[in-house]
């Protein structure tokens, strides 16, 4: 369970981050592109994949090639979705894509869950419900279309399995298939710079660079305890997405709270407690 909660802290970094770049004009989308090489910098230095010995026959490339597409571009449907749907709406889809992990728990994971599991999942569920802020947003924002928050609901969700999928795979170490990954993600962004480069004539800011490189350090351990955390619990999946999920709506309140004075309505206080009770049923039930 200490592998969830330090890759919660480490995805809430990651947000945070995110939402001060937002704050100071900086430019969101090449800051997390630029984060990939950093994430593949300390895979290779760090945890020194095996590159000698790789099964090259036995690798997974149905469940790499579609996590390199879907890490780096998943982030551009989410500013899309923003820009033409709305905060809320994305927001939502955001949190809903729980969903799709669960599902794939029992379906295609054959979990057999514990009474104590589900009732922990089904009020983990309702604080998810519950953290959302379901009104219409703010006067003027743009909340006409689904499809952007459609694609954001499907992509986190469908991101969350594959890397299960990965965690599990035992003819290649996590680890390997961490670089394989990023490499693969970070060849995806720099085409999509290139791509910016040429079409809107974008240079290259060395602050841009920087905070992607911070940011890539977080990400990276994100996805290295996110991982750790599967391993360690292979046959309970659903433990790890519900409790990553709920965590991250725990301490990202938490912070936007104490740090960026948000505001919490009756309902997002009560998905809180909720938040918090869904933990201790899944981790003591």
């Amino acid at each position: 369970m200490w592998y969830v909660v330090l890759s919660v802290v480490c995805s809430v970094t990651v947000a945070v981050l995110l939402k001060i770049a937002r704050s100071r004009s900086l430019h969101v989308q090449q800051i997390v592109l630029w984060n990939y090489p950093a994430t593949v910098l300390l895979t290779y230095f760090l945890l020194q994949p095996n590159l000698k010995r790789v099964p090259w026959m036995e690798l997974p490339y149905q469940l790499y090639i579609p996590l390199a597409v879907l890490l780096p571009t998943l982030f551009i449907f989410i500013a899309l979705a923003i820009k033409y749907s709305g905060i809320v709406k994305t927001d939502i889809a955001q949190r809903m894509s729980l969903f799709i992990p669960l599902l794939a728990s029992f379906l295609l994971f054959n979990e057999k869950a514990s009474l104590g599991t589900l009732v922990g999942i089904g009020v983990g569920l309702l604080a998810v419900i519950f953290s959302v802020s379901w009104n219409k947003g703010a006067e003027g924002e743009k909340s006409s279309g689904i499809l952007y928050p459609s694609v954001v609901f499907l992509g986190m969700g469908i991101i969350d399995v594959l890397f299960k999928q990965v965690a599990q795979h035992n003819e290649v170490s996590y680890i390997d298939s961490m670089f394989f990954v990023f490499v693969g993600a970070m060849l995806v962004a720099f085409s999509i710079l290139l791509f910016q480069n040429w079409k809107e004539g974008e240079g290259i800011s060395k602050t841009t660079v920087l905070w992607g490189s911070i940011l890539g350090v977080f990400n990276f351990l994100n996805i290295f305890f996110y991982m750790k955390a599967h391993r360690a619990i292979p046959d309970n999946p659903s433990i790890v997405f519900t409790t990553m999920n709920v965590g991250v709506i725990v301490v990202g309140t938490l912070i936007g709270v104490w740090v960026f004075k948000e505001k919490l309505s009756l309902v997002n206080k009560i998905g809180l407690v909720l938040a918090v009770i869904s933990i201790l049923l899944i981790k003591y039930l």
